[in-house]
């Protein structure tokens, strides 16, 4: 079970249980209600043993993604054992407080790139997000999204988030429908690389290249030098 390679920065938590139990079908997405709190703030809480939660990952106001916990293990997030054990978890930082806790464009955009990322890993063809608490809990219909506040008395994730789950699906499936061929190891692992540098879009690693995407990869090269 692999991580994702979309991650800026791992500070791995004790927090968990190694392994999960479940295979990985769900994601669960959460806010640190904590505004423009960095993905290293997130990850010396979660580093405390004491504070008895973690999460797999952190992205900031920054759109920086972070691993906490390795997907292969349960983090501690969503005050259930069964969910977290089949979930993938999410905290997002918030570009300001109450009452809407909401998140910054860059937060959303590299929340969309990691939750198409899980999905494409993991073997989630598609992501359903049900209006119903106890569709969603009991995994009825295809529902494989859950927040916080199915389990526990809490306003996580925020009503921004929480009113931006069925756009975070359809984005998220209208990537996933996207015919990619398999690339092999080595290529994924390049064209990764290439779209965390910002050369590609890092959402088909079989689409076409534009001309500015060319024009980047020949000056990364030094073939541009010299020219007129």
């Amino acid at each position: 079970m692999s991580n994702s390679t979309l991650i800026s920065y791992t500070k791995l938590s004790p927090n968990k249980n190694s392994p999960r139990n479940h295979k990985i079908d769900t994601i669960t997405i959460h806010h640190m209600a904590a505004v423009n709190a960095t993905i290293e703030a997130c990850g010396a809480g979660f580093a405390q043993s004491s504070r008895q939660a973690s999460a797999n990952y952190g992205i900031g106001s920054d759109g920086r993604i972070a691993l906490y916990v390795d997907e292969a293990d349960r983090s501690w997030a969503s005050s259930n054992g069964a969910n977290d054990h089949r979930a993938v978890t999410i905290e997002v930082a918030n570009s300001d407080g109450e009452p809407n806790w909401p998140v910054s464009e860059k937060a959303y955009t590299a929340l969309i790139d990691l939750c198409t990322d899980i999905c494409r890993r993991n073997g989630i063809s598609k992501l359903v997000w049900a209006t119903s608490k106890s569709d969603r809990v009991d995994h009825r219909n295809g529902a494989n999204m859950t927040v916080h506040q199915d389990f526990a008395a809490t306003a996580c994730p925020g009503p921004y988030l929480l009113g931006k789950m069925a756009d975070i699906a359809a984005q998220v499936n209208a990537r996933l429908s996207v015919n990619v061929e398999p690339a092999s190891e080595w290529a994924q692992e390049a064209w990764q690389k290439a779209a965390n540098l910002g050369i590609f879009d890092g959402t088909d690693p079989q689409g076409p290249m534009t001309r500015e995407q060319a024009a980047l990869v020949l000056d990364r090269l030094g073939l541009l030098e010299g020219g007129s």
